[in-house]
Order: C-alpha cells, then sequence, then structure tokens
C-alpha cells in the first residue's frame, strides 16, 4: 500500500467507513508494536500501548492534514505514547490493583489493598495535594500546558493549537513544569 492508498483510506474513515481503520491497522501494526517495543521493555505491555497508539491515531484522524506521510504522523503518535507510559509508570508509587466488579468504585479502590497502611495512604494523599498545589502556582503558561497533557491527554499539537504556539514551546513547557512539580515533591519522596 502506497502514501496514496493510505490517503484514500484515510478520507474513507473521515466519512465514517471502520472497516477502512481496521486496514490502517493492519498495515501498520507490526511496524508500531516494533517502534513502541524499542521503548517499552515489558512485553506484557508492549501491546497494551500499542493499541493505545491506534485508539489516540483513531481519534486524531479527523486533525491529520495530509502534510506529511501518514506513517511520519503515526510515528510521531507512537513514540509520544510510548514515552507518556514511561513517565506514568516511573510516577506511579504503587501499582494498585482493582477487582473488575469493582470498577465502579475505582477512586476509592486504592485504599483496599492489602498492606497499605495509615501512613501509606496519608503520604499519597499529601503527595496529591502537593501536585495540586504546585501546579496552581505555577506560571498559566506552564500551568495550562501541564493540564492539557497531564489532566485533559491532549497531544502536544493539540496543545499548541489550543496555545497558539510552536509544538517546541509546548514540549519546553510541560517539561519545565515536570520538572518544578517533581522538585517540590522530591522532599517527600525522600
Amino acid at each position: 500500500m502506497s502514501d496514496q492508498d493510505d490517503q484514500l483510506l484515510i478520507a474513507q474513515v473521515k466519512k465514517g467507513d471502520k472497516k477502512a481503520f481496521d486496514k490502517i491497522v493492519i498495515k501498520y501494526q507490526q511496524r508500531v508494536t516494533q517502534l513502541v517495543a524499542r521503548y517499552v521493555r515489558d512485553a506484557s505491555e508492549v501491546q497494551d500501548v500499542a493499541q493505545e497508539v491506534f485508539i489516540k491515531t483513531y481519534k486524531a484522524l479527523p486533525n491529520f492534514r495530509g502534510e506529511s506521510a501518514f506513517y511520519t504522523w503515526i510515528y510521531r503518535i507512537a513514540v509520544n505514547t510510548a514515552k507518556n507510559y514511561l513517565v506514568s509508570k516511573a510516577r506511579r508509587s504503587s501499582n494498585y490493583e482493582v477487582d473488575v466488579n469493582d470498577a465502579e468504585n475505582f477512586e476509592d479502590a486504592f485504599k483496599l489493598k492489602e498492606g497499605d497502611t495509615p501512613e501509606h495512604l496519608l503520604l499519597s494523599e499529601e503527595i496529591r495535594e502537593t501536585i495540586q498545589q504546585a501546579i496552581e502556582h505555577l506560571p498559566d503558561e506552564l500551568k495550562s500546558a501541564i493540564r492539557y497533557r497531564e489532566l485533559d491527554g491532549m497531544s502536544y499539537e493539540e496543545i499548541a493549537n489550543k496555545m497558539n504556539c510552536p509544538v517546541g514551546t509546548v514540549r519546553s513547557r510541560i517539561f519545565r513544569a515536570r520538572e518544578a512539580v517533581d522538585k517540590i515533591l522530591k522532599p517527600l519522596l525522600d
């Protein structure tokens, strides 16, 4: 399949043809999985992250303008998704398990894990509050960028459009915001 074939499939997906997107997934699945595997070392997680890449691609497809090759675009989504997964994994202080039957109580499920002590729960709450306060005290452009990224799950490109600035500026703002939050969190985590 050529780039012209991709453009045809993309046009069909934009018109609501889900089978056309299936063809895109089949075409790029192996390449995306291999790319994700360069970043995510846990083989059991690679497939999940690759699936997330295709979910994000499907949601963002209406915004694809065709200014670059489709693979270049999906490559960027895959790299960003893999990196975000690694950041998310590194920031998780604990791995909480939730019973599928308790999904509606997910917010409180972390409190039910065996071995959690009142001290651990208090520290988790303190970390959450510290992060929120740290974000609140950031300059507006950093605060907006980190919220769009971490809370709204927006891509760098979407944030750049929303904030009316280059993608590089968005990356810089998010980096500086994360750095500021990490600096404030460091004493709690040591």
